[in-house]
């Protein structure tokens, strides 16, 4: 059966050369077989039906007689990179041939770099730490000022790797250019490719003397202390981002610091997302009769009012003495009261509970 060349690239016969070159690039992309999961047949049936509907004169020969008539063109037979018509792939390194500016896109994700040579600014290695703070400090947030050993801008040269006083010279490895162009061969021909220089970092100069301090590097591993600012409201296990605090590469951006946060516990209080918990034990005769309590809380003391003829377990709120936010107002501290029942009874208080009895209390 002959194949439908419009069904093959997803198009109709009254597509434009546009819609038909936009639905074979994005085809020739997902099965291309240098790519993973890449499907050769696929390929190859893809770029045969493009090399014939690209071609006004092939497409209407195919319109009239199909796949199988006169000129029709396409792969009949092995996969031969030199019987592929407009797909000369030997062009690719002069520019020559195949239009690379609209397919450097498809071949840059196979062979790194791409047909645009473009440059990716390097990047420095993020880094992680943790800290533990004390409980009080999880709530109302603190500054912490820690040490961490890093690889960080030398403070001499300040990150050039150049001797004070020195020049830069132009770079012998890539002649000034910053990149090296690489030629690499595979079964759709040779293809070039381009890498930033290692020996100047893609700055196409190099110092004519180096950093004694760094030796050129422009960076150096040592200790240094970083203020950490912790808000308030943060839980245990939280990580804090800070942008820039991690290592530190020569002609490039600095990585990120991540700092994970353990919190001690207290030995009061507890938190329930925006709320503080706490437990309060209270004699009977405050239950009974009710009282007033002083409290310390997190942030000064408190009068709290014990009604009578409270219940154990009884929770009573203290609004707006729990957990800071900035999205909303203040949580609040929530005390579970627990009775204590006296395990020895005095003549006096055996005679009053036996009033309370008669009672029906």
């Amino acid at each position: 059966m002959a194949k439908d060349y419009y069904e093959v690239l997803g198009v109709n016969k009254s597509s434009s050369k546009e819609e038909i070159k936009k639905a074979f690039h994005k085809l020739a992309h997902k099965y291309h077989p240098d790519k993973n999961k890449g499907d050769d047949s696929k390929f190859k049936e893809v770029n045969e039906a493009y090399q014939t509907l690209s071609d006004d004169q092939k497409r209407a020969q195919y319109d009239q007689f199909g796949s199988a008539g006169p000129g029709a063109g396409g792969f009949h037979g092995g996969f031969d990179p030199s019987n592929m018509g407009g797909f000369d792939f030997s062009g690719f390194q002069n520019g020559q041939g195949f239009d690379m500016g609209d397919l450097g896109d498809i071949f840059s994700d196979f062979f790194g770099g791409g047909a645009r040579g473009g440059q990716q600014t390097r990047r420095g290695r993020d880094i992680s730490t943790e800290i533990s703070i004390p409980f009080a400090d999880s709530i109302f947030g603190t500054v912490r000022k820690i040490l961490i050993t890093k690889v960080s801008t030398c403070d001499t040269c300040h990150g050039s790797g150049t001797k004070a006083g020195a020049k830069q010279i132009t770079c012998s490895q890539c002649n000034g250019k910053g990149q090296i162009r690489e030629t690499r061969r595979s079964m759709l021909g040779s293809f070039v490719s381009t890498r930033v220089c290692d020996a100047c970092d893609g700055a196409g100069t190099i110092p004519s003397e180096k950093c004694a301090t760094c030796h050129g590097a422009g960076v150096k591993r040592k200790e240094e202390e970083i203020e950490v600012r912790i808000p308030s409201g943060i839980e245990a296990g939280e990580m804090i981002r800070m942008t820039g605090a991690g290592e530190a590469v020569r002609k490039g951006t600095s990585g990120d610091l991540y700092i994970k946060i353990n919190v001690a516990p207290h030995p009061v209080f507890r938190r329930d997302r925006q709320n503080l918990l706490m437990d309060m034990e209270v004699k009977l005769s405050e239950a009974l009769l009710g009282s007033e309590r002083s409290i310390e809380t997190l942030d000064g003391k408190v009068t709290v009012t014990i009604p009578e003829g409270i219940a154990s377990g009884t929770v009573l709120r203290v609004k707006e003495r729990g957990v800071p936010s900035s999205r909303s107002k203040r949580g609040d501290l929530m005390i579970r009261v627990t009775v204590k029942i006296p395990t020895k009874l005095s003549k006096k208080a055996k005679e009053a509970a036996e009033k309370l009895k008669e009672e029906g209390n």
